[in-house]
């Protein structure tokens, strides 16, 4: 398994690579840059000042090479809109506060969204069935933005029982890191909703798949209690499918949910990443673009490994 975890990351080389190159080029065939400001445009000295300090008067191709090279180094840059706070620094700063919303955000969908699919599996075509694969349906045809809105205009502006924006630590339940309940309630409910009803829908499908085969059969004959024989044999051999969705879904939900934490004014990365699109920001849209790129390689490098313990009969070559 270590030759194999070995060449996977090998792998990432080629991949951040792309990932960098693609970015870099449609960054630079938009016209326009971070200090276009039609409110307070500034003159062309200034502007070319900026460029001949931020060496954008190079040759596009040199401005690539000196982006790989001090990336490779771990200098992702420095924020053009941000003072010239080094990008890497905006990013950890923010992963905070995205990482405990995200995992919130992923605990609740893992374990709402598979209980759902079991219940859903175990109780075909009754009332249960039908009602998780309503909530299945309801929570992936609802966008992100538009549940957020109908959260905040029930429960902030009519009930007014929950807050509807802020992330206030410094009097959370964990000072500096976690915020009082009310503030997390909303927008993890409106980031799980889909991961939730994605995990409800793969997990039924799969534990439906296992439930038919000749060995669960086998399992009840054996006289095997119900509860059992699913935790102990369908759940497991079920659960392959499951953790390819969970692997990518956990580094999507902890680098950033980009419209509900503007939505709800969350100081994460992902408000960050919106902020610096609409600056255009070009050091910080490529620092945390390949931030992203590299915890979602990883997370799926992490699920790969995870199937060997999940299912022994799986090895690596």
């Amino acid at each position: 398994m270590a030759v194999y975890i070995f060449k996977r990351l090998l792998w990432l080389i080629p991949v951040l690579f792309f990932i960098s190159l693609v970015t870099f080029v449609l960054m630079h065939s938009i016209e326009g840059g971070p200090w276009d400001d039609e409110e307070r445009p500034l003159s062309p000295t200034v502007i070319e000042n900026l460029k001949q300090k931020y060496g954008w008067d190079e040759p596009v191709w040199k401005q690539y090479v000196t982006f790989v090279t001090n990336a490779v180094q771990g200098d992702l840059g420095v924020s053009y809109t941000r003072q010239d706070q080094p990008v890497t620094d905006i990013i950890l700063t923010g992963m905070r506060v995205t990482g405990v919303l995200g995992l919130f955000s992923l605990g609740v969908a893992v374990v709402v969204g598979v209980s759902l699919g079991v219940l859903s599996a175990t109780h075909r075509n009754r009332p249960l069935d039908y009602l998780g694969v309503l909530w299945a349906s309801a929570g992936s045809a609802v966008p992100s933005f538009v549940l957020a809105i109908f959260l905040i205009y029930v429960f902030g502006v009519k009930l007014h029982w929950l807050p509807t924006f802020g992330w206030d630590v410094r009097h959370g339940i964990v000072p500096g890191w976690i915020p009082q309940p009310e503030q997390m309630i909303l927008p993890v409910i409106t980031i799980a909703a889909l991961p939730t009803a994605y995990l409800a829908r793969v997990t039924r499908a799969a534990v439906l798949e296992v439930l038919n085969q000749d060995y669960m059969r086998t399992a009840h004959a054996k006289g095997l209690g119900s509860w059992k024989v699913l935790y102990r044999h369908a759940l497991p051999n079920a659960s392959i499918p499951i953790l390819t969705l969970i692997g990518p879904m956990a580094a999507a939900l902890v680098t950033g949910s980009f419209i509900v934490e503007y939505i709800f004014s969350v100081p994460g990365t992902g408000r960050i990443f919106v902020q610096s699109i609409s600056a255009r920001d070009y050091g910080l849209i490529m620092g945390a673009t390949l931030f992203y790129a590299v915890m979602v390689a990883v997370a799926n490098l992490a699920v790969d490994v995870a199937y060997a313990f999940v299912n022994p009969r799986i090895r690596y070559r």
